[in-house]
């Protein structure tokens, strides 16, 4: 009887969770889905907005480790709801840009204030879920980064269509301050487990989880490596597919609104099962799974890269998308198997600053390609690239004898 309340507030928390992940999809998609008509408003190249969409990604690694580490400080509940509200204040704000310097300032400050929430997030599923059920809720979780994808151009497109992406970007933003208000109110706070065998003594008397331990665990730092690259692809896709779709392509907006979640739906699926996957058929043997799923990966964009129709072209997209998201499952979803309680915000932080750098570095990278070169031919020559360095990478992981957490003392 006394466990039902709290496994009810666990799934309560998970939903909620699952849904704000969603939320800030939407409030970053919306940039890339709006782009085309903020570049005609600023009068803008392509090299200009990828620093835009570059911009936020700066601010968004920066936070990860950070957030982390004060979500295992403090527990998850305060930093979630911190960050669900500050980013929906400043995607709000973006509807008051005037110029492309205000633009990049706005979206930098916004992918701070969102920053910390993927790490918090699955601090929080630690906090709620027993260690063996961990890596399958996190990859679960992470799903919803995609489902989040998959909405915001059907939610965004008409928005924009509708209102112009000013009053866009404020409704969304509006919504996800309701929605921290939800969240505060539902979920309980839970005090932030210390484990006796992994916490170092600061000055001050207190306790802290040993980043120094976890930035010499190489695996992490091969897992951030791996997931940098993969995420070149999922970033670089992710911004400019809309603007390739309606310039290289020739579709229109609404077409670019209905196409471009497709391959979203895939992904979902494929990132909700990874971590089943991954430690139903790769226990000890997760490197396999990178290794194979970023070969794929690259084979399948390169068939994108060469499609002849928009047929080809999505159904390729969404192999790429199915692939690349088994990764994303297995480098969060493995921390959580690996670490301890108190260091797992911290180690998820770790991980996803390569991802989300990334996204800083690709959308700037294929906004100088196109400038320079006209066209995205060797955008997506450089994506494949990211996939090979990838597989290489994720053949020299040894999780036979996981060693990422120091012993006890």
């Amino acid at each position: 009887m006394l466990a039902l309340p709290k496994l009810k507030s666990s799934v309560i928390g998970f939903v909620l969770l699952y849904i704000a992940f969603c939320i800030s999809y939407i409030d970053r998609a919306a940039i890339s889905i709006a782009l085309a008509q903020i570049g005609k408003d600023f009068n803008l190249q392509a090299a200009d907005l990828g620093i835009v969409i570059s911009a936020f990604f700066l601010g968004y690694a920066a936070m990860q480790v950070p957030g982390g580490w004060l979500a295992d400080r403090i527990g998850s509940k305060f930093v979630v709801i911190g960050t669900i509200a500050m980013w929906s204040v400043f995607t709000m704000t973006t509807s008051f840009a005037w110029s492309l310097l205000s633009l990049i300032v706005i979206r930098f400050v916004f992918g701070i204030a969102e920053g910390g929430f993927p790490p918090a997030s699955i601090k929080a599923v630690s906090e709620s879920f027993q260690k063996d059920d961990r890596p399958k809720m996190s990859a679960l979780l992470m799903s919803s980064n995609y489902a989040g994808s998959m909405i915001a151009p059907l939610i965004m497109a008409p928005l924009i269509i509708w209102l112009g992406w000013r009053h866009a970007f404020e409704v969304i933003g509006g919504a996800g301050i309701v929605f921290a208000l939800f969240y505060f109110a539902l979920v309980p706070h839970r005090a932030p487990v210390r484990d006796p065998g992994t916490a170092t003594t600061t000055a001050a008397g207190t306790t802290a989880a040993p980043m120094r331990e976890l930035m010499k665990n190489p695996i992490l730092w091969q897992l951030l490596v791996v997931w940098f690259c993969l995420s070149c692809v999922n970033k670089g896709l992710d911004s400019w597919m809309p603007t390739y779709l309606l310039q290289q392509r020739g579709l229109d907006l609404k077409a670019v609104g209905l196409l471009t979640p497709i391959p979203f739906v895939l992904a979902t699926i494929s990132t909700a099962i990874g971590g089943w996957v991954m430690t139903t058929f790769f226990a000890e043997r997760e490197k396999y799974l990178l290794i194979g799923s970023s070969l794929l990966t690259g084979i399948f964009l390169y068939a994108m890269y060469k499609s002849d129709t928009i047929t080809s072209l999505i159904v390729y997209q969404s192999l790429v998308y199915f692939f690349k998201s088994f990764v994303l499952a297995a480098v969060i979803a493995l921390p959580t198997k690996l670490l301890q309680d108190d260091q797992i915000g911290s180690g998820i932080g770790m991980v996803n600053f390569g991802g989300q750098s990334a996204g800083f570095v690709a959308p700037a990278v294929i906004g100088f390609i196109v400038t320079g070169t006209g066209s995205f031919d060797a955008a997506f020559g450089f994506l494949v690239t990211m996939t090979a360095l990838a597989v290489i990478v994720a053949s020299t992981i040894n999780t036979a004898e996981p060693r990422l957490a120091p012993s006890p003392a």
